[in-house]
């Protein structure tokens, strides 16, 4: 951040602190509240960069290198299974948010608790927490570093595991409330089709996305897997690649090596995260909060502006009150049901309830179709468990797709009622529709079904039952003739009756265990649609409510200065002659307090991240201490 832009945010958040003591002082505490939750933005803004990718591409060690400090668990052996959000604190430490027993639910079912930093891997990694068994919900660790004071928060996430395994769901929940993503993957091999099916995915969801080629120190080709890659991103977007070595960057930091930390390609993915992450948050925080200034400004004025123009001009008095009334009855109209935001609102959420049924319901039926073509084409039985992780991959993709397509919906209706309310100036509220954590937890496991291998004593079983009337039926025949039932005939007969038996008893078996197949799967599609289904509508209800609630604040807070402004000028009207000069003047101090508020707030900036230069951004960490503790950095 420049000087420039440090003085620009001093003097936005001093003024925030001055608007609300004198909203607070008018009388006017919906407005001092609403400064107050500008303030806290300002304070901390929490700018969060998610970083994804499989298990064991670098995510960690990138973190580290990032930070220089040990601050997530790095080795060869160990994943890790907890998401550890890394920040910025004067003195470094770590946490924990742990759910307690079941059997206190509530409030405070979620503690905040400090642990040691040397102990940070027996919480959130395999070894020390496998299968998350401690309930741990994620991790932090707060450290004094340079890159991470604007805000910046790092997060680690688990390996995906693939990325159309059901865990990629809990990736997108992430990326959902993230600023930016890092998408990180090794230089052993070019990107996988779902990598790049993620990469499309995320830039759906996230602003600003960006990939990382890690351990270019272990492979020598990385320049030709990188071209590969690049070839991948042209045809899904403009997505900026950094090809990055941690390793590198750990030892040039440690020796203070500027030229081998320009070669571990760090420079560019700092500079990228000054300029595009940071740089562009920043905006988004400065524009709003003077946005929020302004509007206060306004509507503590409108109300002054009123009572002087009365007392100044009383003959123009009750031409003010007329145009203030309509004003006030507009304001009204505003605020109602049938308000034209409303209805585009409740309109909206309804059809994108309908669209987004069948969306999700198309989508799943296609699996379905599918899986019963392959169930069709041979045996379910013996590769079942195959089948099963096939559709429970498939059914994890479709999910994530109308996660995707329903939150891209809701931010552009959320965006047209902002535009109808007030013309583009409102800021939006945050809303998370393409959370899917936990979407598919209420969803039963796919069942099981006969594998249909028999044993031998079966298979003989079958055959002797079905051979049985053909060496009758023969023997009989040829018994007319003196021959016994038991002859050669009759035997040769019983071999391929009880052949033709088998077979077909093997057949009905198979089309038994296809019909079983197809229903489990048509089952296990109607609970998904069932679960998922109800879970999209509740966060869409979310969308509206959220939706209603902010520019419905919004609303009351014009029509309250309305109405103050409507009786100042009705006040003024009755205000006797001689005490007409002493108001008069008292409003003009309080106008020109305003007005000289108004004066301190620093104009928007175009784009305050241009102003950053890259070159200046690469070796930030290099002089800074180790952290001592919080697992090894290999």
């Amino acid at each position: 951040m420049t000087d420039t832009s440090d003085a620009d945010e001093s003097a936005v958040v001093e003024a925030v602190r001055d608007v609300a003591r004198i909203a607070a002082s008018a009388g006017r505490t919906d407005l001092a509240a609403r400064l107050e939750q500008t303030s806290r933005r300002l304070q901390d803004p929490g700018i969060r960069v998610v970083v994804v990718g499989e298990f064991k591409q670098g995510k960690s060690k990138l973190i580290n290198a990032l930070v220089n400090a040990p601050a997530c668990t790095v080795d060869d052996d160990v994943a890790t299974t907890v998401p550890t959000v890394v920040g910025y604190a004067a003195e470094p430490s770590a946490w924990v948010l742990e759910r307690r027993d079941e059997s206190s639910p509530g409030e405070g079912a979620v503690t905040r608790r400090e642990i040691a930093l040397e102990s940070l891997s027996d919480y959130i990694s395999v070894n020390g927490n496998p299968d998350n068994e401690r309930g741990i919900l994620s991790a932090e660790v707060l450290l004094p570093r340079e890159i991470l004071k604007g805000g910046l928060q790092l997060v680690d996430s688990p390996g995906v595991g693939g990325f159309e395994s059901a865990n990629a769901l809990t990736t997108l929940a992430a990326i959902a409330s993230a600023h930016a993503v890092l998408m990180v993957s090794d230089a052993s091999q070019e990107y996988t089709a779902p990598e790049v099916q993620f990469l499309r995915h995320a830039m759906r969801i996230s602003p600003n996305v960006a990939a990382v080629i890690a351990k270019t120190d272990l492979y020598p080709e990385w320049r030709e897997v990188e071209a590969i890659d690049r070839r991948h991103l042209r045809d899904i977007g403009d997505v900026p690649v950094f090809a990055v070595s941690s390793d590198l960057r750990l030892i040039a930091a440690e020796t203070q090596d500027r030229s081998l930390n320009d070669e571990s390609g760090f420079p560019g993915l700092v500079a990228h995260l000054r300029r595009e992450v940071l740089g562009r948050a920043e905006l988004i925080h400065h524009r709003g909060a003077v946005h929020d200034l302004l509007s206060v400004v306004d509507q503590l004025a409108v109300s002054l502006r009123t009572e002087m123009n009365a007392l100044l001009n009383p003959e123009d008095t009750p031409r003010m009150i007329a145009e203030l009334e309509d004003a006030k009855a507009q304001a009204d109209e505003f605020r109602g049901r049938s308000a034209r935001w409303q209805v585009m609102l409740t309109d909206g959420i309804a059809d994108l309830v309908a669209d987004m049924e069948h969306d999700l319901r198309d989508r799943l039926r296609r699996v379905m179709r599918e899986a019963e073509a392959s169930i069709d084409e041979g045996d379910p039985g013996p590769i079942w468990d195959q089948i099963a992780e096939w559709l429970d991959q498939r059914v994890a993709a479709a999910v994530a797709e109308t996660f995707v397509w329903t939150d891209e919906r809701s931010t552009w209706l959320s965006e047209e009622v902002a535009d109808l309310f007030s013309k583009g100036e409102a800021e939006l509220p945050t809303i998370e529709v393409g959370d899917t954590t936990g979407v598919l937890d209420a969803v039963d496991e796919i069942s099981g079904i006969d594998s249909g291998q028999l044993s031998a004593g079966e298979k003989i079983y079958i055959g002797v039952r079905g051979s049985y009337g053909g060496v009758l039926m023969v023997g009989l025949v040829t018994g007319l003739i003196g021959m016994s039932l038991i002859n050669p005939l009759s035997l040769l007969a019983g071999v391929l009756v009880g052949r033709r038996a088998y077979r077909e008893d093997m057949s009905a078996r198979l089309g038994r265990r296809q019909q079983e197949a197809k229903a489990i799967v048509r089952r296990h599609i109607d609970e998904v649609i069932f679960q998922v289904g109800k879970q999209l509508k509740d966060r869409l209800r979310l969308v509206q409510r959220t939706a209603r609630d902010h520019f419905g604040t919004m609303a009351e807070e014009l029509h309250r200065s309305l109405s103050e402004a409507l009786n100042a000028a009705k006040q003024a009207a009755t205000v006797y002659t001689s005490n007409r000069d002493a108001r008069v003047l008292a409003l003009q101090t309080r106008i020109e307090q305003l007005e000289t508020l108004r004066r301190t707030i620093p104009p928007l900036e175009h784009d305050p991240a241009a102003s950053l230069d890259p070159a200046a951004a690469p070796v930030h960490a290099l002089a800074e201490a180790p952290v001592p503790g919080g697992g090894e950095s290999r």
